[in-house]
């Protein structure tokens, strides 16, 4: 019994921290210390400033073989895409409504890795983990957003060719990808930093997590949740049930264990992408079960991922 307790505190030490700064988001939103304009503004630096140089400098700084880790990274996006393709098929035979669907498809597959999920593995397994994860980040980007809108946009050959179009701009002026991409290049080929740079760079870095997070809590809008409760948790079952049991039981079948699986886990189980809801609206889907899509997921997602954990850990998988 003490040892199931220990795994749980374990578990709990996790999520716990994350929880906390959501819920002080809601908070500061709730009380006027931040607004929507405080939330827009942050999270545009989160995302083409703070977040960029922390994947950067995880990557330049770590001791890892990016070479070993081939084999994550195609396990990753073939799990991926095998999952996108289900949630397609099997939401297209529940939802009839073409505004609904695309939207629950992604609220299906298009996980929060960036900021959710890079804050489980920092927890858990510190820089090094995160730069393991950063690798693992860049691949699901590029795949999150050729399937997403694949899934928003209408059918016909004009919308076709507009889908490429939102393809290639978000992929090659997408600041992570970009990041990543630079911190293999100095990676690989063992370019020095500047001290003065790096350093600069990690107070960026440091604010990434809980600037992101905060933000994050004070967007989160639980009273909208009363509108399309059927479609929601159909996302929600899929994005915080399924997609991390089938995935990381198809790791485990593959022989991936300790870090990497638990990585895996943690990538699955982070909740639908705050992108979603921008690409939905952009694309003319329904932006308002987007939002509520990843309300609830965020929420749910720190009770199912720590139950993940725990089981994980108990057994002894990771």
């Amino acid at each position: 019994m003490t040892s199931l307790w220990q795994q749980f505190a374990f578990s709990a030490s996790i999520t716990g921290p994350i929880c906390l700064m959501l819920v002080l988001g809601v908070m500061l939103k709730r009380i006027g210390l931040i607004n929507e304009n405080f939330i827009d503004v942050a999270s545009k630096v989160v995302f083409q400033v703070t977040l960029p140089a922390m994947l950067f400098l995880s990557i330049v700084q770590s001791d890892h073989d990016f070479a070993a880790s081939g084999k994550l990274v195609v396990f990753g996006v073939l799990a991926n895409f095998l999952f996108f393709l289900f949630t397609t098929l099997s939401t297209r035979l529940a939802f009839s409504e073409p505004k609904d669907q695309g939207v629950i498809v992604q609220g299906g597959f298009r996980a929060n890795t960036a900021i959710i999920g890079l804050a489980y593995v920092a927890n858990i397994y510190g820089n090094d983990g995160v730069a393991l994860a950063a690798i693992y980040v860049a691949s699901l980007t590029v795949l999150y957003n050729i399937q997403a809108v694949v899934a928003l946009t209408p059918k016909g050959q004009e919308s076709g060719q507009q889908a490429v179009q939102v393809i290639v701009k978000t992929l090659t002026k997408n600041p992570l990808i970009i990041a990543i991409a630079l911190g293999v290049v100095f990676y690989a080929l063992s370019i020095p930093v500047p001290q003065m740079v790096s350093d600069a760079g990690q107070y960026f870095a440091n604010m990434t997590l809980p600037l992101a997070l905060l933000c994050t809590g004070g967007s989160l809008d639980i009273g909208s949740l009363k509108k399309d409760q059927a479609s929601t948790w159909f996302a929600t079952s899929y994005k915080l049930v399924l997609a991390p049991l089938t995935i990381t039981l198809a790791a485990l079948f593959f022989g991936f264990k300790e870090q990497d699986l638990g990585l895996i886990f943690l990538m699955s189980a982070a909740p639908t992408a705050a992108a979603s809801y921008v690409m939905a609206r952009a694309m003319g889907g329904n932006s308002t079960l987007a939002a509520n899509i990843i309300a609830l997921t965020t929420v749910m997602s720190l009770i199912t991922c720590t139950l993940g954990i725990f089981t994980l850990k108990a057994t002894g998988l990771i």
